[in-house]
């Protein structure tokens, strides 16, 4: 997982509310288990007017030519909904989509974004929709979305803002804390010896 501080992308529009992992990701397209080999199959259903022959639509955002390498999507309301599988976040992860800016999110589909890489930033849908094919400045450390003279604060928890700014999943972000797991398990076993009874120290 590459660490996230700041991106600069043009910001892609798929203003639609309820994009499901479906729509993402069709389920015909998962050929393997792995997080690879899912790109090609992103949007399948919107963004090729011939699915099996890969013939792109011009008319789908991702298409266009001034979407070519963004790293940007916007989204609408509920972005992520349906089912949890985290293959929609992977092939986004593997198209190269580094944020999604979005009216609201499904709340697993934004956890797998954290887990992945990719930051899920919620804002009003009007500020979304104002930053629809411009060049976005995102700073996660200043918690910003910057598009021309105009600057947007968004919030984040603390722990997936530190996961993303490190790079960690979740396993990586617990052994951070290994000293003070490591302090604390000492102090208990302490004062609660018996707890411990049969164990090596």
């Amino acid at each position: 997982m590459t660490p996230f501080t700041t991106l600069s992308s043009i910001a892609v529009p798929l203003l639609r509310d309820n994009v499901d992992t479906d729509a993402i990701i069709p389920s015909r397209e998962m050929k393997s288990t792995g997080r690879t080999g899912l790109a090609e199959g992103l949007f399948a259903p919107w963004r090729y007017t011939d699915v099996a022959a890969r013939v792109p639509d011009p008319a789908f955002p991702l298409s266009r030519p001034e979407a070519q390498d963004a790293q940007l999507l916007l989204g609408g309301a509920n972005f992520g909904c349906g089912s949890s599988r985290e293959h929609a976040v992977w092939a986004l992860a593997e198209y190269g989509i580094r944020c999604i800016i979005a009216e609201s999110f499904a709340p697993i589909f934004r956890a797998n974004c954290i887990r992945n890489g990719i930051l899920p930033i919620g804002l009003e849908r009007a500020l979304v929709d104002s930053l629809a094919w411009q060049r976005v400045e995102v700073d996660l450390t200043a918690q910003t979305v910057t598009a021309g003279n105009r600057t947007t604060a968004f919030a984040i928890e603390e722990e997936p803002r530190q996961m993303l700014l490190e790079a960690l999943d979740a396993i990586s972000l617990t052994l951070k804390s290994f000293p003070e797991i490591d302090a604390w398990t000492a102090a208990d076993r302490a004062r609660r010896p018996w707890i411990y009874a049969g164990q090596s120290a």
